[in-house]
């Protein structure tokens, strides 16, 4: 049975294969092939990729990252397609599922919205539901650098306090529109922002809110 990471995953390959190398993403000062790489360093040179939580270790991850930046990019998009190698903790499905589901879905959106003419994508409830979910567990940890007191609200109510202080602005939105904005993509993420309007404007233009 297909799991969100899994499917994730492949959307993210075919977005990223549709684009091309050298298309815009959400991600500052990374094209397409940056991406790529940056998802392929994370799963297959994990020494490496401590250098995305370890600062003493971010001289190997750039190393790694413009080595695999500098493959063919359909070797890129090939290894994303085809997951990582036997003996990767991100080859056991549950840490996959756990470690992959939102990471892929950000990405695949930080491809799709910075293309010309990109259109919402339909999220079915189920997914919404388990982006929810991982969005409510996390919240803290991913906008820990707030600028302001966040709650984060689904449009049927539930909410998640994602950063406590005040004032408080409060972000509506659909389940993976709220993940867009908690990590930082709020100039494309399709929500409402209530507040004091100072409060607002930091919280909009903060360049990152935690991650």
């Amino acid at each position: 049975m297909s799991t969100h990471a899994k499917r994730e995953r492949l959307l993210l390959a075919d977005l990223l294969e549709a684009a091309g190398p050298d298309a815009p993403t959400l991600c500052e000062g990374w094209r397409t092939r940056d991406l790529a790489a940056h998802v392929v360093v994370r799963e297959r040179r994990l020494d490496a990729a401590a250098g995305l939580l370890v600062p003493l270790l971010r001289s190997r991850l750039e190393q790694a990252q413009a080595e695999f930046a500098a493959k063919p990019y359909e070797e890129l998009v090939r290894l994303i397609r085809t997951g990582p190698p036997k003996g990767s903790p991100y080859a056991i499905k549950q840490v996959d599922e756990g470690a992959n589901t939102v990471e892929f879905y950000v990405h695949a959106e930080d491809v799709r919205r910075a293309q010309p003419g990109w259109t919402p994508r339909q999220v079915d409830p189920v997914f919404a539901d388990t982006l929810w979910s991982r969005l409510e567990k996390s919240a803290r940890m991913v906008c820990r650098k707030a600028p302001t007191g966040l709650v984060l609200r689904r449009p049927d109510g539930q909410t998640a306090v994602a950063h406590r202080g005040t004032p408080v602005v409060t972000v509506t939105g659909e389940p993976g529109e709220l993940l867009m904005f908690a990590f930082g993509r709020q100039d494309s993420a399709q929500v409402e922002v209530d507040g004091e309007k100072e409060a607002v404007e930091r919280l909009r233009t903060a360049r990152q809110l935690g991650m």
